[in-house]
């Protein structure tokens, strides 16, 4: 039997349509900078407050670790995302755009030891097992572990899962040293109270970048982008921003900026001298 090609049309326009539509609420996801607990607790009201204020609908969706995180990025499972894992030439072809960031200095990559450790050098460092977040991060791990790399100082990597894991093991005395982002080291030193010794810092990178899919509408980015761009300057946005950021010690107050990918060449301009076996 068949079919009038009007009922035909009819319904290649209806399944186009279906797979074309954008989801009811988006998945938004942060890079695990801390552990899941601690992750949830900071994002989930600042998620609340933009979709409330944007009316676009967002939930969080966190893995397990920060390298889980991104795999729901790579799938195309979330929609929106704040995160550094995407600045790759492979990665870029994804098509996902900056809109904002946290208004916070720049990032340097750290190797550290506790404060009382009897090393000072990285070459002292040479066999020894040291931590990183995981091998999505490119701060912490990829810009740190390319240091050691370089200087020719081999080392067994611990990948813990998120920084705080990772400092975890460095002060209980299962690692020797931790590569970190320096926000990460600063947020620690104010939350549990731990003295760092630094054995080298890489120049500056922009903070985590606010991203968005292709997938999404450019009006509902814009509504989410004005969300969070906006939030300091409102009484219930400023309240929560301050809650979030008592919850992890930040050294100066929370609130976000406009960014575009312009901000991130310093990422891409590393990735161009990266070793071939951190690709």
């Amino acid at each position: 039997m068949k079919l009038p090609l009007s009922l035909v049309a009819g319904a290649v326009f209806v399944a186009q349509s279906a797979i074309a539509a954008p989801p009811a609420c988006y998945n938004f996801s942060p890079v695990n900078q801390f552990n899941v607990q601690v992750s949830a607790s900071f994002w989930n009201p600042i998620i609340s407050y933009v979709s409330a204020r944007s009316k676009v609908c967002m939930k969080l969706k966190l893995g397990r670790t920060s390298a889980d995180t991104t795999s729901f990025v790579l799938a195309r499972e979330v929609d929106f995302a704040f995160s550094n894992h995407l600045f790759s030439p492979e990665r870029d072809k994804m098509g996902w755009t900056v809109f904002g960031r946290r208004n916070s200095p720049p990032v340097h990559g750290q190797i550290v030891v506790p404060a009382d450790s009897p090393i000072r050098d990285i070459r002292e460092l040479a066999g020894a097992a040291v931590s990183f977040p995981g091998p999505e991060a490119l701060v912490a791990y990829k810009v740190n572990y390319a240091q050691l790399l370089r200087a020719d100082i081999p080392v067994n990597v611990v990948f813990a899962g998120n920084h705080d894991a990772a400092f975890t093991q460095l002060f209980a005395g299962m690692v020797k040293a931790v590569g970190a982002n320096s926000q990460l080291v600063a947020n620690w030193s104010g939350r549990e109270g731990s003295a760092f010794r630094v054995l080298w810092t890489s120049p500056p990178f922009n903070d985590l970048a606010l991203m968005a899919s292709p997938r999404v509408p450019a009006d509902q980015v814009r509504a989410v982008a004005n969300a969070f761009l906006t939030m300091h300057n409102d009484p219930d946005g400023k309240r929560v921003l301050a809650e979030s950021a008592a919850l992890i010690h930040a050294p100066v107050p929370l609130s976000f900026v406009a960014a575009t990918q312009a901000d991130y060449a310093s990422y891409r301009a590393f990735y161009a001298d990266l070793p071939a076996s951190l690709r």
